[in-house]
């Protein structure tokens, strides 16, 4: 069985009441908000990650202000090719703030489209588990870096 890590830095950005969210293709069609961010290159500090990412994503520059915690993910995906992938991801949370640059869509990535919401609509949107998976880390602000209760 193929092992795969995947290590990734997302952020949590917060003004005025809203969350700053990219979308992304979901599996099957349509479409899913996801926290900026994405994977890390090799060599390259989770600081770095998330700082490019996000400006990647959104156009914004940031500063991350804090190490939110950190979530790990392990499951193993059927068979492509006759080989089943034994995954684990590894995703870093930090908190940002824009420090400049301005809101506009990635071109040829892996989202289309980012914007700001407001925290009370998020639970209507459809979007991946890590949003509330950070906004839970935000919230709750765990000595342990770990979202209180989640089973591992």
């Amino acid at each position: 069985m193929q092992k795969k890590l995947r290590v990734a830095a997302y952020a949590i950005c917060v003004r005025d009441g809203q969350l700053l969210l990219a979308r992304s293709p979901a599996p099957g069609g349509g479409f899913e908000w996801v926290l900026p961010g994405g994977g890390m290159e090799h060599g390259e500090d989770p600081y770095d990650t998330v700082v490019r990412e996000v400006e990647e994503e959104t156009g914004y520059l940031v500063e991350p202000t804090g190490l939110l915690g950190l979530d790990s993910a392990h499951r193993v995906f059927p068979a492509r090719f006759g080989r089943d992938v034994d995954h684990h991801g590894v995703r870093l949370v930090y908190e940002a703030r824009i420090t400049g640059g301005d809101l506009r869509y990635e071109a040829n990535g892996s989202t289309d489209m980012a914007a700001w919401h407001p925290l009370d609509d998020v639970p209507d949107l459809t979007r991946v588990s890590m949003v509330d998976k950070g906004l839970a880390l935000w919230r709750e602000r765990q000595a342990a870096g770990r979202i209180q209760g989640a089973g591992r």
